[in-house]
């Protein structure tokens, strides 16, 4: 598998996998998926290649860590990049008070507690070192400082203000003692992502689903200004929650919710253009985002070996530049879209 090497401040830096792989499913995310099935969709994304993973203390409420534990534990630390994410600790709590029940089946029983906090970042740090079982993490992200997460721009706008003032510098600290490589924000929104980068030394934003054949708005400010300064994205949610992988069939998820009118016309659109050129959407979709110069890897999920398998052979499929021309020509691609 192609790589791509980032190096923002000196530090030797990191090579990532241009597929990487997000392990939300593995945290049990909208169904239980069984320790024998876990490993298996692992092993199978190593043997595509894939050396970069990323996690977080929510998925699963510590359950993605804890399964990544036996993965990584026979494999050289060298030869992977790992991150995963602060502000939120895992509290244990009875089982019929613990978070994300309906989202997260079969997980630990315990209760997400947000600290963006300096204490916060570290102690979580070091609680997700102890369920990696590993010695390092390559990349820190703050983890959803955001309008979707909590609600309103006010209510972001305070969490913010609390890392900023506080657990930033705890980030800033580690990176500066080379216990991490890197740091960022893991953000479903990009004018958040921005507001972070306006505000401090970010590397690296883990942007969910703002950046894909479908939406484009990105490119209005915050990936020029990551450009200008060096910032490395790492792209989840490729497919829109569903939407570019399905194709616009009724009930095709957008979101994580099911799709609007005006979603589903214009992916039957993209559709269209691609079935002239011989391509399928999923494969234009996986794709389109590594054409940006500030895209290091992308990380579709994945709960099957076979997900993980079918992920990698996209990204074999030659897509043709007049594809994108014949997007743009349309509108279905914004004109300023790196494509090249």
């Amino acid at each position: 598998m192609k790589t791509r090497h980032f190096d923002r401040i000196g530090n030797g830096g990191l090579t990532f996998t241009e597929l990487g792989f997000g392990t939300a499913p593995l945290g049990n995310l909208y169904r239980a998926v069984s320790d024998e099935d876990a490993k298996a969709t692992l092993d199978a994304a190593w043997e595509t290649g894939c050396r970069y993973y990323d996690t977080a203390p929510l998925y699963g409420l510590g359950l993605s860590e804890t399964r990544l534990n036996p993965f990584l534990r026979g494999k050289k630390r060298d030869d992977y990049v790992l991150s995963s994410k602060v502000g939120r600790l895992m509290r244990a709590c009875p089982p019929e008070q613990r978070t994300g029940i309906g989202k997260f089946f079969d997980t630990p029983s315990r209760q997400e507690v947000y600290d963006y906090s300096y204490d916060g970042v570290m102690r979580s740090f070091e609680a997700s070192l102890e369920r990696l079982g590993v010695d390092r993490i390559d990349i820190l992200f703050v983890h959803d400082v955001d309008i979707f997460t909590h609600g309103s721009k006010e209510a972001s706008d305070r969490r913010i203000e609390e890392f900023m003032r506080s657990g930033y510098y705890g980030l800033l600290s580690l990176r500066d003692q080379g216990a991490i490589k890197a740091f960022g924000g893991g953000i479903n929104e990009w004018q958040v992502a921005q507001t972070l980068a306006e505000r401090g030394d970010f590397d690296l934003f883990l942007l969910a689903g703002r950046y894909t054949l479908l939406e484009q708005e990105a490119l209005t400010s915050f990936l020029p200004l990551c450009q200008k300064r060096g910032i490395g994205i790492v792209l989840g949610g490729p497919y829109n929650s569903g939407i570019l992988a399905t194709g616009p069939k009724p009930g095709a998820y957008y979101n994580y919710s099911e799709a609007p009118k005006d979603i589903l016309g214009r992916v039957a659109g993209i559709e269209a253009v691609c079935k002239r050129h011989g391509v399928r959407l999923i494969e234009a979709a996986l794709q389109f985002p590594l054409l940006h110069p500030s895209v290091v890897s992308v990380i579709p999920g994945g709960q099957r070996p076979s997900e993980v398998e079918g992920n990698r052979a996209l990204l074999d499929a030659k897509l043709p530049a007049a594809l994108w021309a014949d997007l743009k020509k349309e509108g279905l691609m914004r004109d300023d879209a790196p494509t090249a």
